[in-house]
């Protein structure tokens, strides 16, 4: 057997730009995972309080919002390349502001310009524009078979940033720094990886670009915010994801992290390993979706893997001890991300080619708008230790009414590739 046979048949035939993309996804997510673990412990050990932190990652994703929105939707006409190009250049303006001040009003003003995940996941401009470019450049009939690769090479490394980002701090702490000074260290990784991304989106060819078409006969829709034809399909699929990301904002990574130390004493090196795992479970996941689409259809498949994944997350704080907890925890994550690429390959499916950055923006900013709400509550609840458990139960319910209303609202609606 070779080297080749053991390449799974939807990357054997990927163009330089997919592979381009797939190694900027897995360099942002090590940074977004390594940051996350040690973010909430940075901003504690700076004097900041739960609530101001709870405050500064709700405005730091709200201007993600507005910068999102902006790039975004205007992407197609700048140019992709460029738009990342910007995209990184915000990232890395961030970290080095973060790892340059403590003072709150400072953070706040970087958070907002520049571009921090305190999750994990994805924020910014990234994730629409380099689906956008892949769509372009892999066939309809492979597109969710490498959106879910695509997937897992991004939860790897936020797996292996997280592990690394928790390993690191750790080190530098025994080294004799301080707790703030070995955070810190992580900080500037995050600013050094986004200058890395800046220069691998250089290498991107024009073939990523869009090629703006009105179809023989007919005539361009008038657009708001980059979408025209597409504009009511995207409007209602970006009101549901809010509602998840909403809720999904309950339980991001920075906070579920703090919530084992709250609970359970588990310090950040030890947080590493268990959401290295976590995140590699999940990635994982996301492949087994691709072959779940193909046989029951991606709607489907979206809804019959994330209700159980809700469930398992309001059990996890009914768990009376740190290893039950990890476990559920774990096999929650293990099928918490198939609904991942299955929803991102379906907007890209059910939109116009030439709408696809915006229409990924949107919704990327309806998620994003969506979890810029709940940290502020968060923190709150985290400053009170009998509601510590609280936002998991939150988070869990309301995933449930999302995932119901979106099958009853786009059950009907199905791409072009699952047509009869």
């Amino acid at each position: 057997m070779s080297l080749m046979d053991l390449i799974p048949t939807a990357l054997r035939a990927l163009p330089r730009d997919a592979v381009v993309l797939f190694l900027t996804r897995f360099l942002r997510l090590f940074a977004y995972g390594a940051l996350s673990v040690v973010l909430v412990f940075y901003l504690v050990s700076l004097g900041l309080t739960t609530a101001q932190v709870g405050l500064l990652l709700t405005l730091t994703l709200a201007g993600d919002i507005a910068i999102s929105l902006l790039l975004t939707t205007r992407a197609d006409q700048m140019g992709r390349r460029l738009t990342l190009i910007v995209g990184a250049i915000l990232m890395a303006g961030a970290g080095i502001a973060f790892a340059s001040t403590h003072n709150l009003l400072f953070l706040i003003v970087a958070g907002t310009i520049g571009v921090i995940s305190p999750s994990g996941n994805e924020v910014g401009p990234f994730l629409s524009i380099e689906q956008a470019a892949l769509s372009h450049v892999v066939s309809a009939a492979s597109r969710t078979e490498v959106f879910a690769w695509y997937t897992l090479a991004g939860s790897v490394a936020t797996a292996l940033g997280a592990l690394c980002g928790g390993a690191a701090s750790g080190i530098v702490q025994k080294a004799s720094f301080s707790a703030s000074d070995s955070y810190r260290v992580v900080v500037l990784l995050y600013a050094a990886l986004g200058m890395a991304l800046a220069f691998l989106f250089l290498n991107l060819s024009s073939s990523t670009e869009v090629r703006d078409s009105v179809p023989e006969g007919g005539s361009a829709a008038k657009k708001f915010l980059g979408v025209g034809h597409s504009r009511s399909i995207v409007f209602k699929l970006s009101s549901l994801f809010a509602l998840d990301s909403f809720a999904g904002g309950f339980v991001v990574q920075s906070f579920a992290a703090y919530w084992f130390y709250l609970r359970f004493g588990v310090p950040p090196a030890k947080l590493g390993v268990i959401f290295f795992w976590a995140n590699v479970l999940a990635g994982i996941s996301a492949l087994l979706a691709s072959r779940l689409a193909s046989r029951i259809g991606l709607v489907k498949t979206m809804v019959v893997t994330h209700l159980p994944s809700n469930v398992l997350l309001i059990l996890v704080p009914l768990m009376p001890n740190l290893v039950l907890a990890v476990v559920v925890l774990l096999i929650r994550f293990s099928i918490s991300q198939m609904d991942v690429p299955t929803r991102q390959s379906y907007t890209m499916a059910v939109v116009r080619p030439e709408e696809r950055s915006a229409a990924g923006g949107i919704t990327g900013v309806a998620r994003t708008a969506g979890a810029a709400i709940s940290p502020i509550f968060v923190g709150f609840l985290f400053s009170r230790p009998a509601l510590i458990d609280v936002p998991f139960f939150i988070a869990g319910i309301l995933k449930i009414g999302y995932d119901l209303a979106l099958y009853r609202g786009f059950a009907a609606v199905r791409p072009p590739e699952e047509a009869d």
